[in-house]
């Protein structure tokens, strides 16, 4: 038989009821979705949708990054902590370790010769260089030194360890899908390195070196030849077997086509990928190098991706969301995905180079990946 009830309460019995029934339900962990009303109060589609999200936001290099790294640098040893970074916190996430809902950027200043031991996670990272020639990273026997514009992987699940080498300091930006991996609950860290010593696990402190330090060049450099004589399964295997993408191939590329249309939505624009798959360097997060010709503007775009844009070379200015953004070399600007935003170079001589991560990949893996623009008349365009 179904269940009978009695008759139902009214005027401010109902409320009284109401509000017993939601704080039974706040207590034992659970969410009412119905709504009962317009108030915001007791509008349950409306507390669904307000939980924390990132916001639009720019976070200043020179007058605020650099100096805290100098301090920390001072302050903080590798005797205290072997990495020493400073992690970019969205506004609207905090104290969430994220700077978009998926990714984290961070900044790191390595003094003169300091390297520190290996390590591996899960998350998937990389390494982009600011300043100094002697930024290091190891990365699966691969030991690479990596100056301005170079990025460097870390794939998830890879050993890997970081550095200066060249007797002078050195500062790099890392962007990780860390906050992604974290919501997934797939978190691991192991720190408890060895190598195999006459059939013996011996702890290591240093990885030896097992690849030449030119090897992904050498092997993954002319595009649209791969040697079918490498392993391209390096590492663990989960990302590009090139492990060190050099500015000055990324940036001939761009300005060899300078003189082209290029696209209306993002300027002259090119994806790192990995060389044996033709796909992004990872699975869960893309990069490209972007370059706005002197005075060029781009049409205002939405994607359902987030961004992380750090100014390589040149200023300029971003509007997101309605709200201008100024930037200059080195920062960075946190771009929610479902903002609309534009990119204009300020100068009228010289060209802005811009360094982009983004989570497309995931968003397509999910089939959520959508794109829209607006032409020159205003009117709505899908792009993707």
């Amino acid at each position: 038989m179904p269940a009978t009830h009695q008759k139902k309460p009214s005027g401010a019995n109902r409320d009284q009821a109401l509000k017993g029934l939601y704080d039974d339900i706040s207590t034992k962990n659970m969410f009412p979705f119905w709504a009962t009303s317009t108030s915001v109060e007791h509008d349950e589609v409306k507390q669904l949708m307000a939980t924390s999200k990132a916001v639009p936001f720019l976070w200043n290099y020179k007058a605020d990054i650099d100096p805290l790294l100098h301090r920390a640098a001072e302050l903080v040893t590798m005797d205290d902590s072997e990495r020493r970074s400073l992690i970019l916190i969205n506004p609207g996430l905090a104290p969430r370790r994220a700077t978009v809902s998926t990714m984290y950027t961070a900044y790191r200043l390595n003094d003169p010769d300091e390297i520190m031991p290996p390590h591996k996670h899960t998350p998937s990272a990389i390494r982009f260089g600011l300043t100094g020639k002697g930024n290091f990273t190891g990365v699966a026997g691969e030991d690479i030194v990596f100056g301005p514009g170079d990025m460097v992987l870390t794939p998830n699940d890879t050993w890997h360890n970081h550095g200066t080498v060249a007797g002078e300091p050195a500062v790099n930006l890392s962007v990780l899908d860390l906050p992604l991996v974290e919501t997934l609950s797939a978190i691991h860290f192991d720190h408890n390195y060895s190598e195999l010593v006459n059939g013996e696990k011996v702890a290591k402190k240093t990885q030896t070196a097992v690849y030449s330090s030119d090897y992904s060049q050498a092997i993954y450099g002319e595009g649209g030849m791969l040697p079918r004589f490498a392993n391209h399964r390096r590492g663990s295997g989960l990302s590009s077997p090139m492990y060190v993408y050099r500015w000055e191939r990324m940036e001939d590329l761009l300005t060899r086509h300078k003189d082209i249309d290029g696209d209306p939505y993002d300027a002259l624009m090119v994806e790192y990928i990995d060389p044996a798959s033709g796909g992004p360097v990872f699975k869960t997060i893309t990069f490209f190098a972007q370059m706005l010709r002197p005075g060029e503007k781009t049409q205002s775009q939405r994607q359902t991706a987030s961004l992380l844009v750090a100014p390589f070379r040149g200023n300029g200015y971003s509007v997101v969301d309605g709200k201008r953004f100024d930037w200059n070399a080195f920062d960075t600007l946190a771009i929610p995905g479902g903002s609309w935003f534009e990119h204009v170079n300020s100068s009228d001589r010289e060209p802005v180079f811009l360094f982009v991560a983004s989570d497309e990949p995931t968003l397509k893996a999910l089939a959520l990946y959508k794109k829209w623009g607006r032409d020159k008349s205003g009117d709505l365009v899908a792009l993707a």
